[in-house]
């Protein structure tokens, strides 16, 4: 729309030179960028958690996140055929100006309901008050231990009433209650060497959550590899669905969509009232976090014998390379979806079970960063992604294309296997959360 902020157009011809983009053209794009990011991590997931606050009954923010995930889901498949068509047949400004207009009408319908909403009061920062805890704590690592905590004098912090828990005892310390730490009134004088026990119960419960929290990133990994590998393999094989309509290689994560949806659907309506029927009891988190790490390490079973019958066609086509700019091999494009269905119903169990765990268990102060930690893992698996990338390229440089992909599947395989295995160990840490 604006010439000036992009370079001259390119002429296909061997002859010309074409035109690097100025160093203010590239400041703009990335700043765009930026903007984007810092817009999708302050709204995609902390609009779940204010949505989950308008439900006081469990088993409604459940069936919420459920229905929330769907419709993050449906619009990514808009996106990826829709927009995208419009983008390949009309133009880009036509394609990036239907998603602002669509963001501006979700603002809207999003500010009419302000006055609808249930709003929760903030608390200060809750940072403050667990370093506060790890300080109290160390101050007072030699007071020897008694059955004078302090609770809070009021409806806000006297929300534990029960004796302290007996995991991480040595976070107890933080609320003893010693000469001189309250005032008169029964507040706390010095906050950086008394703390009430809910502070201290929240920061034991982060630290039961972190391994679980840090397994889910190798969950993740997997799936930053399907979406960065899929598209390559994607472009070397036969992608038409008839004589006339050819699958474009960037919309086949589509697929991923589609199946989520589908898979959330029936979990939803069917997987979940069937098992408590047959059971008596509901899933936990945990156990559909476990049904997703199953069905993550199996999709990198089935990419990993879709690649190697890839290769083999490649190798008795003479397409070894496998290099996007070659031409298709005689293998259909069909062949990652049954991958891919196993990526997109694996992520219907685990990421619902995920954001509905941290929800449920993160400390009240923290509730408007639960469902953002899902935000951060998926940010974390990416870049291990990355790293993964890039260390087996320059760690071997004469395995090309397919087989470096054979290999970093099955590296990844081997770790989903273990931290999979590691997750149920775990389980006796983590506080079981009946849906």
């Amino acid at each position: 729309m604006i010439p000036s902020l992009r370079p001259h157009p390119c002429q296909n011809r061997p002859s010309t030179t074409c035109q690097t983009p100025s160093k203010t053209q590239f400041a703009i794009l990335y700043t765009s960028l930026a903007m984007v990011a810092l817009g999708i991590g302050a709204m995609r997931y902390t609009l779940s958690t204010m949505g989950a606050n308008q439900f006081p009954n469990s088993k409604d923010t459940k069936i919420f996140f459920n229905w929330y995930l769907f419709s993050f889901y449906a619009g990514g498949i808009i996106g990826s055929t829709a927009i995208v068509f419009i983008e390949d047949n009309v133009s880009w400004a036509w394609g990036f100006g239907l998603c602002a207009l669509a963001n501006a009408l979700g603002l809207v319908i999003f500010l009419c309901g302000t006055r609808f909403y249930v709003h929760v009061k903030p608390q200060g920062s809750p940072f403050t008050s667990l370093v506060q805890v790890i300080v109290a704590s160390v101050r007072k690592r030699k007071v020897t231990e008694s059955e004078d905590y302090y609770y809070g004098n009021d409806g806000v912090t006297k929300m534990v009433t029960a004796p302290p828990t007996k995991s991480f005892r040595f976070l107890n310390h933080a609320a003893l209650r010693m000469e001189g730490d309250t005032n008169p009134d029964g507040s706390i004088a010095k906050p950086w060497k008394l703390c009430t026990l809910q502070q201290v119960e929240d920061l034991k419960t982060l630290i039961r959550i972190f391994p679980l929290w840090t397994s889910s990133i190798f969950l993740a990994t997997p799936i930053g590899i399907q979406i960065s590998l899929v598209v390559l393999q994607a472009l070397t094989m036969d992608r038409h669905l008839g004589p006339h309509f050819k699958i474009p290689a960037g919309s086949i994560l589509v697929f991923v969509s589609i199946y989520f949806c589908i898979a959330i659907i029936l979990s939803d309506r069917l997987v979940r009232p069937m098992w408590q029927k047959l059971t008596g009891r509901s899933l936990t988190h945990l156990q559909l976090i476990g049904v997703g790490h199953v069905l993550n390490v199996a999709s990198m079973v089935v990419s990993a014998l879709v690649e190697s019958e890839r290769r083999t066609t490649a190798t008795s086509h003479h397409h070894l390379s496998g290099q996007p700019g070659d031409d298709t091999m005689p293998m259909s494009a069909l062949w990652l979806l049954p991958q891919l269905a196993l990526v997109g119903v694996g992520e219907a169990f685990h990421f619902p079970g995920q954001v509905s765990l941290y929800y449920q268990e993160f400390p009240t102060s923290l509730k408007s960063m639960s469902t953002a930690m899902i935000g951060l893992i998926i940010g974390i698996a990416f870049l291990f992604e990355h790293c993964r990338d890039r260390l087996y390229s320059e760690g071997d440089g004469m395995v090309t294309g397919p087989y470096r992909q054979w290999k970093g599947r099955l590296c990844v395989l081997d770790v989903g296997c273990c931290w999979s295995f590691e997750l149920w160990l775990l389980y006796s840490m983590c506080q079981v959360v009946q849906v």
